[in-house]
């Protein structure tokens, strides 16, 4: 524990000093019209923490330490606290198995490094970052401290620590403040029988409770909706036939899927290049896309009168806008607008009729079964660095 298991504070404030208080050091940001450290003295290895100040407030400096106990960040651990000058400044590092929090998040990583004036602190090597629900492994990243937003770079995983949900990708933005995830290049994800992928893919989470808000952290979550953008790719396994295993599919430029409370998927809609391929059931009250029959895309219903459900086809659909509807996780109706077009292929040809870009891609998830009682990156799986990343997409 960092100087004998007391906790410490991270805070930026505006005045120079170097004070020392019980013997440990407190450092402070150096003034402009300071003479620049000499070489020898650029290094300071503080045995206490990386930086500035207690818990227990200072004399003298009670308006700067209430306006930092709005943003503190505590450090909780660091082998090593250290703080000098290079390229980039003024700055105060901790380094070995560094762990810190700030209100809900907590976050570890090899070293932290902290520059004067900057509202960002530098995270290197197995980095993550937590509010308690969720959480997300990276191999670099930066937390801006007043904004409570992390961004993480290379090998990055993140998933619901339920397990309900898992994604990979090599770039993240968490958003603490909003209750939001950006994965950006080759983002993929895995939601139960789900899998959706493209080039960026935002969750918006939401509380369990929705009287507590999300900033408090710590509670139960549940995702509210995902929204695919770039090569949008939505398949979901069809469970009431087994063999040969068949997918539902959706793909375009643009998906936005809704969940309900219930956490079942209550509506997708697709837009530009919009394609689907559903299998049809008989006896399920689904409306065809062109409205002349019924049929049933992914959950159990009312079937036969022996009580199996008989696959009367799988069909094919597209158009400039798909938009599906959901009754307890049951696709009840499908709208095809735009050029619509459409086919129905025979249930003999189930399993090998699939969409242009489909591949299901099950055995690439980050994390094991195993793995929501994990708490580290330990035998997580790592992307193939050697893949093309496909051209980020702006968003407004």
């Amino acid at each position: 524990m960092a100087a004998g298991g007391k906790e410490y504070v991270f805070h930026s404030v505006e005045t120079f000093s170097t004070l020392r208080k019980q013997e440990t050091l407190i450092f402070f940001k150096a003034p402009n019209n300071h003479a620049p450290m000499t070489r020898p003295g650029r290094l300071l290895i503080l045995t206490a923490s990386i930086l500035l100040l207690q818990d227990a407030p200072l004399p003298g400096l009670h308006h700067n330490t209430a306006h930092a106990e709005k943003k503190k960040i505590i450090l909780r651990h660091a082998d090593t606290i250290e703080g000098g000058e290079d390229a980039g400044g003024s700055f105060r590092a901790a380094i070995g198995n560094v762990l810190f929090e700030k209100d809900n998040l907590t976050l570890s990583c090899d070293r932290t490094t902290d520059y004067e004036g900057q509202d960002r602190i530098v995270m290197n090597g197995h980095v993550r970052i937590s509010d308690g629900a969720k959480e997300i492994f990276g191999d670099d990243g930066v937390f801006h401290p007043s904004t409570d937003v992390c961004e993480l770079h290379g090998n990055v995983r993140g998933r619901m620590l339920d397990n309900s949900m898992m994604v990979r990708s090599r770039k993240a933005v968490f958003n603490n403040q909003e209750n939001r995830l950006w994965f950006y290049d080759n983002a993929i994800g895995w939601r139960y029988n789900e899998q959706v992928s493209g080039d960026i893919l935002r969750i918006q989470f939401k509380p369990v409770d929705e009287n507590a808000p999300s900033k408090d952290g710590g509670g139960k979550q549940k995702i509210d909706e995902m929204q695919v953008h770039g090569h949008a790719f939505y398949a979901t396994r069809d469970t009431l036939t087994a063999d040969p295993e068949g997918y539902d599919q959706l793909s375009g430029r643009h998906i936005v899927v809704l969940i309900g409370d219930d956490s079942k998927v209550k509506g997708v809609t697709v837009t530009k290049e919009a394609e689907s391929l559903v299998h049809i059931y008989d006896n399920d009250g689904m409306e065809k896309p062109d409205g002349s029959g019924k049929g049933n895309s992914s959950d159990k219903g009312k079937g036969s009168d022996d009580g199996a459900k008989k696959l009367s086809g799988i069909n094919y659909s597209s158009g400039d806008r798909i938009k599906m509807i959901f009754k307890e996780g049951t696709l009840k109706k499908m709208n095809v607008t735009g050029n619509a077009e459409g086919t129905e292929y025979p249930p003999e040809l189930r399993g090998s009729v699939n969409l242009p870009k489909f591949k299901w891609r099950e055995d690439e998830r980050p994390f094991g079964k195993q793995a929501a009682g994990d708490r580290t990156a330990a035998g997580i799986k790592t992307v193939d660095k050697g893949a093309e990343a496909p051209e980020r997409e702006s968003l407004p």
